[in-house]
C-alpha cells in the first residue's frame, strides 16, 4: 500500500443501519472470493453472490455487523474471534440467565467467514474485543469450573459481568451458584474504584 493510498470505501448497499455515534472502522467482503473494496466485494455487499457466509462484515466502534444478522454484535458479546489468515471465526455469547450482578452465558454457534481481502478487519476485531475485556479469570467451582469476565460496553457506565461455565459444569446446582455468586462478588470488589 502506497504512502497516500486510501482504504476502499464501504459500498452504500453494504452499509448497515448505524447509530448516530457509530462509525465504520474496517470492513471486508466475505464468501465466494469477495474482498474489501473489490468489485466482487460490492457484489457480495449487494447480496448478488448468495449463500451462507456471503456478504460484508463491518467493524464499528460499537460492534461487528455480520452477514445475515439484523443487528450489530456488540464487542462485549463476542466470546471468541479467531483469524486463520483466510477465515475469521466469531463465537458470540448466548445469554442463558440473569443472576444477581452477572449474566450466565455460553458459546453460541460459531460463524466462519472467508475473507480473501481482509484489510484491517481482523486487526480491528482483535483490538476491539481485547479492549472490551476489563477482567477475566478462570475459577474452579464444585463439579467443574467457569470463567468470570467483566466487559466494557460502549455507552454504558461501569462493567458488565458474565460467567461462562466449562462444559459439564452443573450450572443450576445450588453449590455452584453459591460459589459463583461469591467469586463474582469478590471480583467486583477487587476491581471497584477506590477513589469515589
Amino acid at each position: 500500500m502506497g504512502l497516500f493510498s486510501r482504504k476502499p470505501k464501504l459500498p452504500a448497499a453494504a452499509r448497515p443501519p448505524l447509530a448516530d455515534a457509530e462509525r465504520v472502522l474496517a470492513w471486508a467482503g466475505s464468501g465466494s472470493g469477495s474482498g474489501s473494496g473489490s468489485g466482487s466485494g460490492e457484489a457480495a455487499a449487494a447480496g448478488e453472490a448468495g449463500g451462507p457466509g456471503v456478504g460484508v462484515l463491518v467493524a464499528t466502534n460499537l460492534g461487528l455487523w455480520l452477514p445475515g444478522r439484523d443487528a450489530r454484535l456488540g464487542w462485549h458479546d463476542v466470546l471468541k474471534a479467531v483469524w486463520s489468515g483466510r477465515e475469521l471465526t466469531v463465537t458470540p455469547a448466548e445469554r442463558l440467565a440473569e443472576r444477581a450482578g452477572y449474566v450466565l452465558v455460553a458459546d453460541g454457534p460459531a460463524e466462519t467467514y472467508l475473507l480473501l481481502e481482509p484489510g484491517e478487519l481482523p486487526h480491528q476485531v482483535r483490538a476491539r474485543v481485547t479492549r472490551s475485556v476489563a477482567y477475566t479469570q478462570h475459577h474452579p467451582v464444585p463439579g467443574g469450573a467457569g470463567r468470570i469476565a467483566a466487559r466494557r460496553v460502549p455507552g454504558a457506565d461501569g462493567l458488565t459481568w458474565t460467567v461462562r461455565y466449562d462444559p459439564g459444569t452443573p450450572a443450576d446446582d445450588e453449590a455452584v451458584v453459591a460459589e459463583t455468586d461469591r467469586l463474582v462478588a469478590a471480583a467486583r470488589a477487587a476491581t471497584a474504584p477506590t477513589d469515589l
